[in-house]
């Protein structure tokens, strides 16, 4: 247990608390592993904007089964109160030897932050996950970053008076400012935008759709059944993996992890918003967007049980926007104007007759990605939101 001695004032959510001592113990039973789970009901409570965490999904993520500890390793830590009935804050230090071999250094990663509003306690989990870190040999830690960019990651830095969109990152204001004081550095920006539906579009993106069509392209919406559905995932991959290779921090998947995590997210998929472009047979692009399912997942307070269910099903009627994952298309495509092309049937998919949509972000494209900032600022897409990955050296 690494203990630090420290004095403060504890705020969360509606309650202050007086903690002598900050505490923080690596988690190495079922019973702290629950109060790891539990942090996050503590640090926000009262923050209307807050949508829990599945449980479920987390645990899955960090269990020993987990597919990362094929190619990396973990130790989750929580921070304790003074009477060591519940936890305060948690972190999970990791090594991905997968970015280590790609990065060519001992980068480490800190993820799964969650932290009360003392900087005492946020600054006694850095020092025990960095310490950690040095023990399996890394010298420097970048962060937040579940395990891997394909993962939540990210602090949201600015825009904090609307609720994250569906796998979006979401944090208090503190949370930037005492990983500053602790002396760490911005390594990346990434922005979310507010996009305007269908009829908001200028009219370069109706245009773009056809000549796109008078190249030879052609669009389809992506197949959500059977073995259809399994083939458009494994070119959805293979294309993904050639356009997105060098992102910052990314890491290669196997198409197993690809496959899964597409089957967790059939359900959630409006064909009508996932256009596909392709050539000859071949996919050359695609837009993948999701409906708000933030909105009903608030409802279930992390727990997809029989009643998380009923209220989840129930909710979801009131999903009345959506959230732009991936805009993509070979470079050779793109004067083709297939990128443009993607945006206006997306958009014009949620403009259809019969569509919820009144509201559409497209989040999170890299400050430095200035093809796709290009296309989405064409667009009329506003920055909404800024988030940032943090850096340090361990040595």
């Amino acid at each position: 247990m690494a203990e630090f001695g420290v004095e403060s004032e504890v705020e969360s959510g509606h309650t202050s608390t007086h903690v002598p001592t900050v505490q923080v113990r690596a988690v190495t039973n079922l019973a702290d592993a629950g109060r790891f789970l539990d942090v996050p009901a503590v640090v926000y409570a009262g923050d209307r904007n807050w949508v829990p965490p599945l449980r479920s999904s987390i645990a899955k993520q960090l269990a020993p089964g987990s597919p990362f500890f094929q190619y990396g390793r973990l130790q989750q830590f929580i921070a304790i109160a003074p009477d060591g009935d519940w936890a305060i804050g948690r972190i999970v230090a990791a090594v991905n030897d997968r970015l280590v071999e790609r990065q060519g250094q001992n980068v480490g990663i800190f993820g799964y932050f969650e932290c009360i509003n003392d900087f005492n306690v946020a600054q006694a989990l850095w020092q025990a996950a960095c310490e950690w870190l040095r023990q399996q040999g890394m010298t420097s830690v970048r962060g937040p970053i579940d395990l891997s960019t394909h993962n939540n990651c990210l602090f949201l830095v600015e825009g904090f008076d609307s609720p994250p969109m569906v796998m979006m990152p979401y944090n208090p204001p503190y949370y930037p400012q005492f990983i500053e004081q602790d002396g760490w550095t911005k390594a990346k920006d990434a922005y979310s935008y507010g996009l305007p539906l269908g009829p908001g579009l200028p009219s370069e993106f109706e245009k773009g759709y056809r000549i796109a069509c008078k190249s030879g392209v052609t669009f389809r919406p992506i197949c959500l059944k059977g073995e259809a559905f399994e083939q458009d995932v494994t070119k959805m991959y293979h294309l993904f993996n050639t356009l997105f290779a060098n992102n910052y921090s990314a890491t290669p998947r196997t198409l197993e992890e690809f496959m899964d995590e597409a089957k967790d997210l059939k359900t959630l998929v409006d064909p009508d918003v996932f256009p596909i472009a392709e050539y000859k047979g071949e996919m050359v692009g695609f837009f993948m967007s999701l409906p708000d399912y933030n909105i009903p997942l608030k409802q279930v307070n992390g727990k997809l049980d029989w009643l998380g269910i009923l209220k989840f099903l129930w909710f979801r009627r009131q999903i009345d926007q959506g959230r732009v994952v991936v805009i993509c298309a070979l470079p050779e495509f793109r004067r083709k104007m297939v990128p443009l092309a993607l945006v206006y049937l997306g958009m014009q998919g949620c403009i259809k007759k019969g569509k919820p949509y009144r509201r559409s972000e497209l989040g999170y494209v890299y400050e430095d990605n200035l093809p796709s900032r290009k296309v989405v600022e064409a667009s009329g897409g506003k920055i909404c939101k800024t988030y940032r990955i943090y850096e340090k050296s361990l040595v």
